[in-house]
Parts: C-alpha cells; sequence; structure tokens
C-alpha cells in the first residue's frame, strides 16, 4: 500500500469537503492529512504522492500555504505533486481550468514548487456563515463579478464529478 499525504488550507470547510470526497478515489493509499493551518513540519520523502489543496478569500490564499511550500520547497519538487485551488471565480466555465485561472497563475508565480498537476475547483458562497462585515465584502465581489448577492441561501458551485476525475487521475499518474 502507498502513502499520500494531503495538506488542506480551508477556511468555510469546502476545501476539506472536496477532499473528503477526492478520499473515495485514493484506494491502494494510506492517507495521512493535515491542515496547513497549524503550520505542520513534515517529511515528504516518506509519502509516494502529495496533495494540497487550499482555498481563496478576497483573492488570495493563506500565508500557511506560502509557508509550508517555501519551508518544503526542495521535497515538494522530487515529489509526485499536485496542487488544487478552491475559489468562487472558477464558478465559470472559463476560470475553471488551470491554465487561465488567475489565482493558479499568481500561486505559481509566487512559489518555488512546480506541482506536476493543478486544478481547480469552484468553491461554495455560505451566506449564513459570514458575519456581516464578510457579507459586504462578498456581496460587493459578488455583484462586481456577476455572482449572487442573494444573501437568503447558500450556494454551492463545486463539480463533484471533476473533483473525483481530479483524484482518479492524481492517483493513477506514475
Amino acid at each position: 500500500m502507498g502513502k499520500l499525504l494531503v495538506l488542506y488550507s480551508s477556511r468555510n470547510g469546502q476545501t476539506r469537503k472536496i477532499i473528503d470526497a477526492m478520499r473515495d478515489e485514493f484506494t491502494g493509499y494510506e492517507v495521512d492529512m493535515a491542515d496547513l493551518h497549524t503550520l505542520p513540519k513534515k517529511n515528504l520523502s516518506k509519502y509516494d504522492k502529495v496533495l494540497i489543496g487550499a482555498s481563496v478569500r478576497y483573492g488570495h490564499f493563506h500565508d500557511s500555504l506560502y509557508t509550508f511550500v517555501h519551508t518544503h520547497s526542495e521535497q515538494l519538487e522530487v515529489a509526485d505533486s499536485a496542487f488544487f485551488c478552491v475559489c468562487l471565480t472558477a464558478r465559470k466555465p472559463e476560470k475553471a481550468e488551470a491554465k487561465n485561472n488567475a489565482y493558479i497563475k499568481a500561486f505559481l508565480a509566487k512559489s518555488p514548487w512546480r506541482p506536476r498537476t493543478t486544478g481547480v475547483f469552484a468553491g461554495a458562497l455560505k451566506y449564513s456563515e459570514y458575519n456581516w462585515w464578510q457579507t459586504l465584502i462578498i456581496r460587493l465581489i459578488m455583484k462586481i463579478t456577476g455572482g449572487s448577492t442573494d444573501t437568503s441561501r447558500d450556494l454551492e458551485f463545486t463539480d463533484w464529478d471533476k473533483v473525483k476525475d481530479f483524484a482518479r487521475q492524481f492517483v493513477r499518474q506514475r
């Protein structure tokens, strides 16, 4: 059985929910998980594969993502690794491909690591979980980008088939 390390940065739980859906596809692997916000220190050479998933909020990844990547950059470069981001802009088909996604491009510009595989998944708009300030900011962003400003309901944009396909392809690649 192989070993797979999954690291994640999740603000409102959607990235973690995506990883939980991927776990069904990780057959043949013992899976270790770690929250990047705890700033884990890992010896990546103990793993056959490394997967990192991170959410975008207000146009930025959490600093813990960059801290981990810079601390472990040499190990990540030789690891069989993949990266995916979760963002609301990926609700639009043209932004749902890694090659067209501004957040993937920004991450790669700031990162010494070049993952072998990258992916982008649409997240969720969870107005019910935001405080009044977050709601105000996110409604403004949604208005500017043509998204929903209806705070009476939450919306989930994640394409679960795409999530599972990404996971299957990642564990099958050599």
